[in-house]
């Protein structure tokens, strides 16, 4: 089949089963952008910002677990969408992004809007590719979807060229890909895999270590039936959230810098850790000299580079969780006793106790603890929660209740401001019968407000609701804690009226002080079927605990802070 660059895009996405596209048009994207205007195969959003088209297509890939996509031009379009791509990068979110690019001919001559786009990818990809011929497309586009959705996932680019986008080739389209260099590992080591399964058995305090690759592995059920088989107490990360149910009995809740009392320390008393798709992250191991000192440590990820990474691992595991569970549990059934861990569940549960995660509640002033509980209570398993980056998404971490795995859609390694609206569209796109709500804060919701516009355009109800404490309130924090209450450019009390702004939009807005009234909006934000903006005015001096200072460790809680 004889079809132009810009056909053979289109054919390729549909072939890859691509519903919903997110992207901006530009010169040098036109040729695509045409044919785009003539295809029926999927949908195309236009977003209002290249940032939040990419972001977009991150929301959709997190909830749904299929590949984004979006398309943006050369030049500024491109540079606009590097913050998202590099925060798919860092949470591993399977995407296709295809930007535009000056002619072959113009390349390297600083040609208006001409920017070395593969250059600038490299160090946030997973792959990229610049199209030097016609020919090569439809290769690229194959390897582009497959890379991006095996092994660990991630973002790949492709530049395309303008005269590439139309210039007229043979469309052969593979069917599957093999790459030479690239052949990751699905099956774990079975030797490897024996040993694990006789630490399992022989340790009196072994912890469940949850990250990111369970939910890419999709190895929830697997690790739920683990659970039933062997009570082994759990923990997880941020991007782990909703892996197990809130109400599990043996989830001690997400550990880290603002992780629960008892998750905090079973990570530093534990003798055999069991980490399934988790980095050891710094925001979860804290000091490294003092992280899980008494510890044996078992590592399963897919990614061979990032075991031993961060620290020295026993049972190295490299392999997707779900094969490897499926074999250990096979191991771990045969003579797995529980009582060896009665003690240490003991142990753990007067932890819990001793400090549960709380908060102090008041009648005079919203506490934002509060807010997150109750959207919970009202809408549960009903939500994707999506979230900005600062105090609201600790607290939504904290005190949602998530009930199964891509419910809770946030930015966690670059911690990315401006991410919850378009990722929050990205999610109601996947499930447009769920309502899809975004937790942001008064900062936040400001990087990427365009977006209220495009829920319009596109009709996509999203609900914000907006924390507002008048500060850049994660930084305002640090500040009370290590800088004297020196509050360095974070004092945000001029701000817009949301609620005008809002209906400036076509959306609905709402000013909420009290419980009631935020009860009452937010079932009518429900309701409206419509953008909507809840400006929830909180506590302003509320902080995110506990806390693990950087540099700490992670058995030396902040618990309470008091001038």
């Amino acid at each position: 089949m004889q079809l132009n660059g810009s056909e053979m895009v289109i054919h390729a996405l549909k072939n890859e089963g691509v519903k919903v596209v997110f992207g901006y048009p530009g010169g040098a994207a036109l040729n695509i952008y045409d044919e785009i205007y003539k295809q029926n195969f999927f949908e195309h959003i236009l977003t209002r910002h290249e940032q939040a088209a990419v972001h977009a297509a991150d929301g959709y890939a997190r909830a749904s677990g299929e590949v984004g996509v979006a398309i943006v031009t050369s030049g500024p379009g491109f540079t606009n969408a590097v913050t998202g791509i590099a925060t798919a990068y860092m949470d591993s979110i399977p995407l296709v992004i295809i930007s535009g690019q000056v002619p072959t001919s113009l390349i390297g001559t600083d040609a208006f809007q001409e920017i070395d786009a593969v250059g600038i990818s490299r160090p946030c990809t997973k792959h990229n590719f610049l199209v030097k011929d016609i020919q090569e497309l439809p290769r690229i586009l194959k390897e582009a979807f497959y890379i991006a959705r095996s092994g660990r996932p991630g973002p790949v680019h492709i530049d395309l060229p303008k005269d590439i986008s139309a210039t007229i080739g043979e469309f052969n389209y593979p069917n599957e890909i093999k790459l030479q260099t690239y052949k990751p590992t699905y099956k774990g080591n079975p030797r490897q895999i024996k040993k694990v399964a006789q630490a399992i058995k022989e340790s009196k305090k072994p912890l469940l270590y949850l990250g990111g690759g369970c939910v890419a592995s999709k190895s929830a059920n697997l690790i739920k039936e683990f659970c039933e088989i062997t009570h082994i107490p759990v923990v997880e990360t941020l991007m782990a959230r909703g892996i197990m149910p809130y109400n599990h009995p043996d989830l001690l809740g997400m550990v880290g810098m603002h992780g629960s009392y008892v998750a905090n320390m079973a990570m530093s008393e534990t003798d055999l850790i069991i980490a399934l798709g988790a980095r050891f992250d710094d925001r979860v191991t804290g000091k490294l000299s003092e992280f899980a000192k008494y510890a044996q440590i078992v590592h399963v990820d897919i990614d061979p580079s990032s075991i031993s990474k961060i620290v020295d691992v026993t049972y190295p595991i490299v392999g997707d969780i779900s094969s490897v569970l499926e074999e250990l549990l096979g191991l771990v059934k045969e003579d797995y006793e529980v009582k060896n861990i009665l003690a240490w569940r003991e142990i753990l549960g007067r932890y819990d106790k001793l400090h549960p995660l709380s908060y102090e509640d008041s009648e005079e002033i919203l506490k934002p603890q509060w807010v997150i509980k109750k959207i919970g209570e009202i809408l549960g398993k009903e939500a994707f929660i999506s979230t900005d980056v600062g105090q609201h998404q600790m607290w939504a971490a904290q005190f949602y209740p998530f009930s199964f795995p891509r419910q809770f859609i946030t930015s966690g390694g670059l911690g990315t401001m401006g991410f919850g609206l378009p990722a929050a569209m990205g999610a109601k796109k996947a499930f447009p019968d769920k309502t899809s709500i975004n937790i942001s804060g008064d900062g936040s919701i400001l990087m990427n407000i365009q977006e209220l516009m495009t829920c319009l355009a596109s009709q996509i109800p999203v609900i914000n609701v907006v924390l507002n404490n008048n500060y850049l309130g994660m930084v305002r924090q640090w500040q009370t804690f290590f800088y004297e209450n020196r509050y360095s450019e974070t004092d945000l009390q001029l701000q817009p009226d949301f609620i005008k702004l809002a209906e400036s939009f076509g959306g609905v807005g709402f000013i909420i002080h009290t419980k009631e009234e935020f009860i009452q909006c937010l079932n009518k934000a429900i309701n409206s079927n419509k953008p909507a903006l809840l400006d929830v005015r909180i506590d302003r001096f509320e902080n995110v605990l506990p806390m693990v200072p950087t540099g700490g460790a992670l058995f030396n809680m902040m618990l309470e802070y008091k001038e």
